[in-house]
């Protein structure tokens, strides 16, 4: 029986905490960032946990 491969582009967008949340990035980030509010920055800066519903899904993908 071959091993379970795990989905690249998942394990390069998730990160699964200790306590078992897995962390996700926030979109609108990279470039352009004048455009937006200074509410808007700060509120990106803060981290993004998927929710609970897709866990099960990404944890298949991440191994």
């Amino acid at each position: 029986m071959p091993k379970m491969k795990s989905v690249k582009g998942a394990t390069k967008r998730f990160k699964v905490k200790k306590n078992g949340q897995i962390k996700r990035g926030k979109a609108f980030r990279s470039h352009i960032l004048t455009k937006q509010d200074a509410a808007t920055r700060r509120d990106q800066n803060s981290p993004a946990f998927i929710h609970t519903a897709d866990a099960a899904n990404i944890k298949a993908m991440i191994n």
